[in-house]
């Protein structure tokens, strides 16, 4: 596993990431906590480090997961990213909740359902500016941080070209964007990326397998189930997906390479990509996804040497 350095915080994060979406019931699949043990502890044995979840992903369901699985092991040697700003009510159905206060009551209960004290990366989730723009949002997280419950901030933009969150996250003490990036939506290149890297914000690429179409699983003429939320996609846009991505199989994708492990490395090749934060179901997808790393050979300025695990 190779390691960088999360922006200007002291958390050195593996380049590849587990994303827990799929924990919480929205990707086809309800899972059990020795599942969910089991994709960690193959995390754990590959030197992955990083957790991304929220607590939206099934109301604090993925959380629970994690916090479970977290009370039976080194809590230190894992760094715990969550988001805040949303209430899920059921599949597919949330309601947006910013205010200060709420905001604290949902970090206690992240931590409730994380079994921990302390979360490393808070993250302002998805939300639109004019609450990110609310200054007492952010006054009462720093007094978060002061008590000891968040160590850093971040904000996970919705549109993947939100410039107006980017550029003000160092005044408002966020250090890292969490942002979709893929080899199919290129878009934070052209603005949000030279953006953090002026200020030294780590990037957390989410959807880099884009929603896994480009596992390569999927051919032209698949249908996603209605418990998937690929369901949810036009499904003329899938097409296009899919024929795309047979495409750049073709003439990207070198011979005898997994697709999967080709397109996170994409995502890595790039100067300001801390971390990939792939969603997986079972142990093996972490494995495929940990190999990223091997096609990963070129130096980066956010490279450091591998932490020390207890």
């Amino acid at each position: 596993m190779k390691y960088r350095r999360l922006g200007k915080t002291d958390l050195n994060v593996s380049v590849v990431g587990i994303g827990t979406w799929q924990f919480g019931g929205e990707w086809g699949m309800d899972f059990s906590q020795d599942e969910v043990d089991a994709i960690l502890d193959k995390g754990a044995e590959l030197g992955i480090n990083l957790i991304d979840t929220a607590e939206c992903y099934g109301d604090h369901l993925s959380e629970e997961f994690i916090g479970r699985y977290l009370s039976r092991r080194k809590r230190e040697d894992w760094i715990v990213a969550t988001k805040f700003g949303h209430h899920f009510h059921e599949r597919f159905t949330r309601t947006d909740v910013f205010t200060a206060d709420d905001v604290v009551r949902q970090l206690d209960a992240s931590l409730k359902a994380l079994q921990t004290d302390y979360v490393d990366l808070y993250q302002f989730h998805s939300g639109p500016d004019a609450v990110f723009d609310n200054d007492e949002l952010w006054t009462v997280l720093d007094k978060q941080i002061a008590a000891g419950k968040i160590r850093h901030l971040g904000t996970s933009i919705g549109s993947n070209d939100n410039l107006h969150q980017t550029e003000a996250s160092t005044q408002v003490g966020s250090k890292a964007i969490q942002v979709v990036y893929n080899r199919l939506d290129r878009t934070p290149e052209e603005r949000v990326f030279p953006s953090c890297q002026a200020q030294d914000l780590g990037v957390l690429a989410r959807v880099p397998l884009a929603s896994g179409y480009l596992s390569g699983k999927y051919k032209p003429g698949t249908e996603f189930g209605a418990t998937d939320v690929r369901h949810r996609h036009d499904a003329e846009l899938v097409q296009r997906r899919l024929e795309e991505v047979q495409q750049i199989a073709r003439e990207e994708v070198p011979q005898g390479v997994n697709m999967a492990a080709w397109a996170l490395a994409w995502c890595l090749r790039h100067p300001a990509v801390t971390s990939v934060i792939p969603g997986c179901k079972n142990p093996e997808q972490v494995q495929g996804n940990a190999d990223a790393v091997e096609l990963v050979t070129e130096p980066h300025p956010q490279d450091v040497a591998a932490p020390v695990r207890g």
